[in-house]
């Protein structure tokens, strides 16, 4: 795929504007100038229950006095998106230049009728986006621009690179010191995987040892254990070059058939699909949950807190289990940085110049280097030839700390800065939980859709999704006999299982 070119003419991309969202005010007029002082862009972001946006972050006082402009920062709580972001949308009057997101899948939510800018229309204000897009190899241009396009094949949030070793990984997570504590071997298989639960039963009667929570996305991560590629919903097969829908297959028989086993033994949860974030943290954390498909971060996140009462504590990465003949020790790759900034149509043409400008600069090497590391003996010092982050007497995560890999404070990273805001325990199995990727990313990740595949997906999938998880839960949970799932596959296709499969190829073909 050929990369965008880097000239379109100022007066093209007023047209552009004006076709996609109405006449463009004249509040100010654009222009080539740098930012200034006087050019102020108001900067709207979420704010992460974890990581809380914090008036003192040094990352934003860095990115101010570098690129030149003046940032009004509104941070919005995460929770409260879903009812603000729809009010703000709702007129050019109340959207600021620049949003960043958690999603690109929410982006795609408000790109239609011209509320959203791209990039691609604004490259005579880009130069260093440009640059960087003519850098690419094709494999990295696949990688890290295709993956952002929208439905018409152009980019309307910011590409970002430099994650890719941290974000959204998944990995097989196992308390290695119970393992250990009493010589159980790591299970190989999902046959092993029984065996080894039952032998944690009996130790610890009051346990869940296959300690699943949020519904089938942890078992969507481990769907390679399986079958290559597969997951309970949408997925496209590489090997096949075919989309599916994996909770139509026999594989899914063979899952509820395992899943009910572990319920049925107390082995998992029996609600699992629904079970709250602070009952399954308190299993994990009081020896009565000790494996289970999850985000690698959790390694860090809950040898924090098991720790705090046990100094022996250690969640630890383990090789995936497979599951049947016909699957692979692999997890589903879910690493797209997730997190992305977008130009929102002020109708302003001043504005929105300067929105471009001020997305521009995060092109830069001097922005990598900044938003990454921030300033020597502020935020980052130089140990053995190595930087390494600045932190407090507590320890705070840097992130958290100066508000580094957050949202709207980058779009490319140092992966080494990315690196180090992890522990030596991740570090210490990162490797090996890579090489246990599979080699493509999870399409349904980021696939936007046209509005008539959109109207297909609005039609069916929700009630689709629902069926498919009553049917299944019922089954597993023992209300609904095995024999039940014929009937449920026999059914799909009148629910718009084939109109389904036929939305997300077009979808997929428009933008590959």
């Amino acid at each position: 795929m050929k990369k965008l070119t880097a000239l379109i003419l100022s007066g093209i991309m007023m047209l552009s504007l004006a076709a996609c969202g109405g006449n463009i005010t004249k509040g100010s007029e654009a222009n080539l100038d740098p930012l200034t002082r006087e050019d102020v862009i108001q900067l709207n972001i979420p704010s992460h229950v974890s990581w809380p946006y914090q008036e003192d972050w040094k990352v934003f006082e860095y990115i101010e006095e570098a690129c030149g402009a003046t940032l009004e920062i509104t941070a919005i709580p995460s929770s409260d998106a879903k009812t603000k972001y729809p009010l703000m949308f709702a007129s050019p009057e109340t959207l600021p230049d620049v949003m960043a997101f958690t999603t690109k899948l929410r982006c795609d939510q408000y790109n239609e009728g011209g509320a959203i800018i791209a990039l691609d229309d604004m490259a005579e204000y880009m130069p260093n986006y440009n640059a960087w897009l003519d850098s690419l190899s094709e494999e990295e241009y696949s990688q890290y621009v295709t993956v952002r396009k929208a439905y018409d094949g152009k980019v309307y949030y910011t590409p970002a690179m430099g994650k890719e070793k941290s974000s959204g990984v998944r990995a097989w997570l196992y308390r290695k010191d119970i393992f250990e504590k009493h010589n159980l071997k790591v299970p190989e298989t999902f046959d092993e995987l029984y065996e080894v639960c039952k032998q944690l039963k009996e130790i610890y009667p009051d346990s869940y040892p296959f300690c699943l929570r949020s519904a089938f996305n942890h078992i969507d991560a481990s769907g390679p254990s399986w079958k290559p590629y597969w997951s309970t919903g949408f997925y496209y097969d590489f090997n096949e070059g075919k989309w599916h829908y994996g909770a139509s297959e026999d594989v899914m028989l063979e899952v509820i058939t395992f899943l009910k086993k572990m319920v049925d033994e107390k082995l998992t949860p029996s609600d699992f699909m629904t079970i709250s974030e602070s009952t399954w943290q308190e299993l994990m954390t009081t020896d009565r949950g000790f494996i289970m498909p999850e985000y690698q971060t959790r390694i860090d996140f809950f040898n924090g807190l098991g720790r705090t009462k046990n100094p022996d504590y250690d969640l630890h990465a383990m090789v995936p289990p497979i599951a049947r003949e016909g699957g692979v020790a692999l997890m589903n790759r879910y690493t797209i940085d997730p997190i992305g900034m977008l130009m929102c149509n002020t109708k302003d043409e001043g504005r929105i110049a300067n929105s471009a400008k001020f997305l521009d600069w995060f092109y830069t090497d001097e922005a990598r280097e900044l938003v990454s590391w921030g300033r020597e003996g502020e935020t980052y010092e130089v140990v053995d030839g190595k930087k390494r982050f600045i932190t407090d007497e507590k320890g705070t995560q840097p992130n958290s700390l100066y508000g580094f890999s957050t949202y709207g404070a980058y779009t490319l990273l140092d992966e080494e800065a990315t690196l180090g805001l992890e522990s030596d325990e991740i570090a210490e199995t990162r490797d090996l939980v890579l090489s246990h990727l599979h080699d493509e990313p999870t399409i349904t990740t980021w696939l936007a859709h046209a509005p008539e595949q959109k109207d297909v997906i609005e039609q069916y999938q929700a009630a689709l999704t629902t069926y498919t998880q009553e049917v299944m839960t019922k089954i597993i949970l023992g209300q609904e006999p095995l024999s039940k799932f014929d009937e449920y596959v026999a059914s799909l296709d009148e629910m718009g299982l084939p109109e389904l499969l036929e939305a997300y190829e077009i979808s997929y073909n428009n933008v590959k």
